[in-house]
């Protein structure tokens, strides 16, 4: 990518074959557990699990702050002075990253932030295709590339259904009686980035494996996915048996190619153990 160096948070989850094929710039979120505090990435997922299990406490995570932008812009302008940086930011509702990722470019004139609306595997998927988008159309101006950004945007569908809602009720996203309801019923939620928000769209009763094959019946319709590739999304923890499953619907119903994009730690300290989610674009509107 000759004119272009694309940049994107860590909770983007955008897997490392793709950091290093396109080198894009990542720039840390956090994570707290008790008085310490980690860069998203330099510890395992298991270990934000297993100090829940001991504690009982949810672990806190914590945007980029602007020190940390700053650090990513000016390696990269010093590597590459006459590249463009686009930065293609984490859902500017759900954390503070997109405005201190402003607070940084306000003297550096060779970035631009873009608000994907998107988390985890979604806005990894913009960024991704992003990339492709650039690599193969290396004559393409500025303003095209700009507006395949928010095509890519305004077409990316992204759910996600936690298996267990104890990270969501430690959280206080979830009321006791809400949680406690789901429970005694069997109750997996939809959970569905709609501008931008995490919104709870509709309930699933029944076993993980059950909830799972439901939704992937009703999204892949629902918002008539492209059946070019599909990206799902998982938190450590689901089923091999689950996965096999979902590719086996993927397969039947006309997907060519999957991608599975894990969960690192600032998602996963949200969704907790065995959550499963898509991410796709509609046909709509491409």
């Amino acid at each position: 990518m000759k004119d272009y160096v694309l940049v994107a948070e860590s909770g983007a989850d955008i897997p490392q074959m793709y950091v290093e094929k396109y080198n894009i710039g990542v720039v840390p979120m956090h994570v707290g557990m008790g008085d310490e505090f980690f860069d998203d990435g330099s510890i395992l997922v298991s270990e934000v699990f297993a100090y829940y299990d001991k504690t009982g406490k949810l672990p806190t995570t914590v945007g980029s702050n602007s020190n940390d932008f700053e650090t990513v812009f000016d390696r990269i302008h010093q590597e590459f002075p006459n590249k463009h940086i686009l930065y293609l930011a984490y859902s500017s509702i759900t954390t503070v990253s997109f405005q201190s990722a402003k607070i940084a470019a306000e003297n550096r004139p060779y970035v631009t932030s873009i608000d994907t609306k998107m988390v985890s595997a979604g806005q990894a998927m913009i960024v991704i295709k992003t990339a492709e988008f650039i690599e193969t159309h290396p004559e393409a101006e500025y303003d095209e590339v700009i507006n395949k950004i928010n095509e890519l945007i305004d077409t990316c569908q992204m759910c996600f259904m936690p298996e267990t809602l104890m990270y969501l009720k430690a959280g206080g996203r979830v009321s006791n009686p809400a949680y406690l309801g789901a429970k005694l019923l069997n109750l997996k939620p939809l959970i569905e980035m709609k501008e931008g928000k995490l919104t709870s769209t509709k309930k699933y009763r029944g076993s993980m494996m059950l909830a799972m094959k439901k939704l992937f019946a009703y999204y892949i319709e629902m918002y008539n996915l492209d059946r070019e590739e599909l990206t799902f999304v998982y938190s450590e923890g689901l089923s091999e048996e689950i996965r096999k499953t979902a590719e086996r619907l993927a397969a039947e119903a006309g997907v060519k190619k999957v991608h599975w994009i894990p969960t690192g730690c600032v998602v996963s300290s949200h969704g907790g153990p065995g959550a499963f989610g898509i991410v796709g674009f509609s046909e709509n509107n491409l």
